[in-house]
């Protein structure tokens, strides 16, 4: 099969974006993460909000496929090599975040030379490893020569538990931290949960986009199913967050002031959008069999999903990082751009954290997701052009 001009036009623009990201991270390399809108206060941002996002959306996607070999489930086996392929690019794109985060990223050897096995940082480099090795066998084992439904089911078996524990590791790095309003035990459950609807929705998204240039046969009646699988991990999402918004709020819980922040404070755009855009009002939509039926429905339920999922990384990820934990005299020492260059005082302390992305950010994150549309592109016309074959 070959692309249309028009696709061809679209993957022509999409690697044009992918270059200027990546001129825009080699200048981050040059110059350090002080150019972005990280500092000493906020250490975390758009980078690591994106990599929580993808690695959950990967997690979906393994999740369906492995469940389809392991409980025998024929419907959900004609999606698995889509699944699988949205799964892949996923975790790499969750990577490469994880990657331009690093700033220095010369010296990830380090890792491995020094490796802290009491580190959650270090179990999710393993886990996520292990998870993309999963992902390419079963691509080998689901297409062409290689193809082998007996390895691919015993692989299933595996990908399954690795799939819930790839988010797990992620929620410890955050609910582990004892200093932060992140600590908590139900962090682990809420992440499984937040990456079941979002992979789920990038899935039916991805499906749809296939069926649309005819490079995979949607099924009306598998659509329908899994349509209804994601208003019911919708609803068990809503239901974490509703635990863990009761376990803060009640009175004599001590997390008063993140609560405040996110319902009511500089993060509670993110913390609504994701509970009315990103649960409510898909799950309005999708409860009703009428409207499962509806792939554009469908569609932007889905889409609702997926950006709801990302607001709740923001303010997950942010609401810690507005009250600084410990400084003293005058604040926090920034360690900017800003405050090498201007050596104000408004730029160099800080007693509150603020963050906004700067231009090389976006340009960067706008670079890296364009490479993942590329990837997956590239990937779906192979496997599955050679499958149909």
């Amino acid at each position: 099969m070959q692309f249309s001009s028009k696709a061809k036009g679209g993957l022509a623009v999409l690697a044009f974006l992918t270059a200027i990201g990546v001129c825009a991270w080699v200048y981050q390399l040059i110059n350090g993460l002080g150019v972005t809108g990280m500092s000493n206060v906020n250490s975390w941002g758009l980078y690591i909000a994106s990599f929580m996002l993808f690695v959950g959306l990967s997690a979906g996607g393994l999740i369906v496929a492995s469940s389809a070999s392991v409980f025998h489930i024929k419907q959900y086996k004609q999606v698995a090599v889509p699944a699988v392929i949205t799964s892949t690019v996923c975790i790499l794109v969750a990577a490469l975040f994880i990657l331009i985060d690093l700033g220095g990223v010369q010296r990830i050897w380090r890792l491995f030379a020094n490796p802290n096995f009491t580190s959650p940082l270090l179990w999710d480099v393993c886990v996520i490893t292990t998870y993309l090795v999963i992902n390419i066998l079963d691509l080998l084992w689901m297409c062409g020569k290689n193809a082998d439904d007996r390895k691919v089911e015993a692989l299933s078996r595996v990908a399954l538990p690795v799939a819930i524990l790839v988010h797990s590791v992620t929620a410890w790095i955050f609910g582990l931290q004892i200093a932060r309003a992140w600590y908590t035990a139900i962090m682990a459950p809420i992440f499984v949960a937040s990456a079941l609807d979002s992979g789920l929705a990038i899935l039916l998204i991805a499906l749809a986009c296939l069926d649309k240039v005819g490079l995979f046969v949607l099924s009306k009646d598998v659509f329908k199913s899994l349509a209804g699988l994601l208003a019911t991990c919708i609803a068990v999402d809503a239901f974490f967050i509703g635990c863990e918004v009761l376990t803060m709020a009640y009175p004599g819980a001590g997390e008063s002031v993140a609560l405040s922040h996110m319902l009511t404070g500089a993060t509670a755009p993110f913390f609504w959008a994701e509970i009315i855009g990103g649960l409510l009002v898909p799950f309005l939509i999708l409860v009703f069999a009428k409207n499962r039926e509806n792939t554009a429905l469908v569609i932007i339920a889905s889409a609702l999903v997926v950006c709801g999922v990302f607001c709740k990384r923001i303010w997950l990820l942010l609401t810690s990082f507005i009250t600084p934990n410990v400084y003293g005299g005058p604040g926090i020492s920034l360690g900017t751009s800003d405050a090498v260059a201007t050596h104000s005082p408004a730029s160099v302390w800080a007693t509150v954290g603020t963050y906004a992305p700067t231009a090389f950010e976006i340009a960067i994150w706008v670079g890296v997701i364009s490479l993942g549309v590329i990837m997956f592109t590239m990937l779906s016309k192979k496997l599955l052009s050679s499958r149909a074959a």
